[in-house]
């Protein structure tokens, strides 16, 4: 199978299970907020701010390094996961013990038993990374994609059920490990990989070098994006850090839904073309043109939408989540020219530059949002994470674009097939805004979210179809013999 159908064939399978499981968890996610209150969602956010981090850590990056590795044997897999499996271990007994601390920094005994409970998940985690890696190293991304699905629908059909009977933080965090053991068995069904105790410090050397890169760059990278809710949960609560992360994530839909399945394709395949700059750069130019086309009108119409969307999906009581939700979603543009820089440094081994990007990014971000929060609430603190983005995608670019030769057209001409469609998506969600009676958007948030926002992706997707836009001509001929609107070859 050729490169391009290979990467053709692992994103469709990717975004398949990837949209599968974001309609799920939006699905179950809107039953939850009926059922719990923001403070529930806020402890385990705290909660996540801690574990998230040291997550990190405890695979170490050699998953990764496994994946982007042109040889990897079954005796690597093994030392990775003796690796994995030790850093786990050690992890568990820190959260154990330092529980009743953290429970005093926040203020509530509560979190004693839920961090000491979530921490199990790091004696699963390498029964798991590794058949992981695995599937992804050798592009199987089918069997991946089918195991999310049904641990997706198994999870929030447990969260949902404990939350009915009053579990309140305790659905979440309970369906979580329910979750690691449900993968863990279908792994062991699909993968032949049967992960054995196995020390050799030169193996664990060789991916410990690439793995601490990918440790440190995705710890820079997480603390930017905790340093927001790290601050909200200090200053102002586990409310406010529910109502702000509930909109932020939101925001974050398309890059986790279709940008992080396109990176996972695209990265391995950089990977293995990466002493070949010719063939990255065409990946990554071609990367940024399809996020355009793809995702911008997503984050358009998040941020055109915000707050009919929140009153009607979560109710009343999550309307201040709409501001979060629309203030990081204009940052949509930026996301989809940053995301590619981050495939295009990981593939060619140069992580080290971007952990200080994400460092400087996550101390403006944790500045902007202390400052923002106490003069405008949580409007302020998401001002902060765009800010943040502002900040580091112009220098993200820079980084990548040193790895093969280019210049400031090559990005101009990656962008505008996109930005052409997406500026007509805007006129027309303009203009059918103002047909509309002024009160609709408040008053019947479903309607109007119907008439404009369906009124405006149609428009987009025959501008889309029909318009003679040279850069996506193939794109749109693919789509055109799928939907049998023109003929097959």
């Amino acid at each position: 199978m050729s490169t391009s159908n290979s990467i053709r064939g692992g994103i469709k399978w990717l975004l398949t299970g990837s949209l599968g499981g974001q309609v799920l968890q939006f699905a179950f996610g809107i039953a939850l907020a009926r059922l719990l209150v923001p403070e529930d969602f806020g402890f385990i956010v705290t909660i996540q701010i801690f574990t998230g981090f040291v997550g990190l850590i405890s695979g170490g990056g050699m998953g990764q390094a496994l994946v982007q590795s042109k040889e990897a044997a079954e005796r690597d897999f093994d030392v990775v996961f003796t690796a994995q499996l030790l850093i786990g271990a050690v992890i568990f007994a820190g959260f154990y013990v330092s529980a009743p601390w953290l429970a005093e920094v926040f203020g509530n005994p509560l979190y004693i038993d839920l961090i000491r409970v979530s921490a199990v998940s790091f004696l699963l985690r390498p029964f798991v990374n590794t058949r992981a890696s695995a599937l992804h190293r050798d592009m199987r991304f089918k069997e991946r994609s089918l195991i999310g699905l049904v641990v997706g629908i198994l999870t929030g059909v447990a969260s949902i059920g404990l939350a009915m009977v009053g579990a309140g933080p305790w659905s979440l965090i309970l369906s979580g490990i329910l979750g690691s053991l449900i993968t863990l068995v279908m792994l062991d069904h699909v993968s032949d990989r049967r992960p054995r105790l196995c020390l050799d410090y030169s193996v664990a050397q060789r991916f410990g070098a690439y793995g601490v890169k990918v440790s440190l760059n995705d710890l820079a990278s997480y603390f930017t994006k905790q340093a927001s809710n790290t601050i909200i949960s200090r200053v102002a609560g586990p409310s406010a850090v529910g109502l702000f992360n509930k909109g932020e994530s939101l925001a974050w839909l398309p890059f986790s839904t279709v940008s992080a399945s396109v990176y996972e394709a695209v990265f391995r395949a950089m990977a293995k073309a990466q002493d070949r700059p010719d063939e990255v750069k065409y990946l990554f130019y071609r990367m940024i043109t399809l996020m355009i086309v793809y995702t911008l009108p997503i984050y358009i119409g998040l941020a055109w939408m915000a707050e009919p969307f929140m009153l009607f999906v979560y109710g009343e009581n999550w309307l201040p989540s709409a501001d979060p939700l629309r203030i990081v979603s204009l940052a949509g543009i930026l996301i989809c020219i940053g995301h590619p820089c981050g495939a295009v440094l990981a593939a060619m081994n140069r992580l080290g530059r971007e952990v200080w990007i994400h460092v400087s990014q996550g101390v403006l971000v944790a500045l902007a949002c202390y400052f923002g929060l106490k003069t405008w609430g949580i409007v302020g603190a998401a001002w902060g994470v765009f800010a943040g983005i502002a900040y580091s995608t112009p220098i993200m670019y820079y980084l990548a674009t040193r790895c093969f030769p280019a210049r400031l057209g090559d990005l101009w001409r990656a962008l505008a097939p996109g930005l052409k469609l997406n500026l007509l998506l805007v006129v027309v969600l303009a203009a059918i805004h103002a047909a509309l009676p002024a009160d609709w958007r408040d008053t019947r948030p479903a309607l109007y979210m119907l008439i404009v926002g369906g009124g405006a992706g149609l428009a987009y997707a025959a501008a889309f179809l029909f318009l003679p836009l040279a850069a996506l001509a193939d794109e749109t001929l693919r789509w055109r013999r799928l939907l049998r609107l023109a003929p097959r070859p």
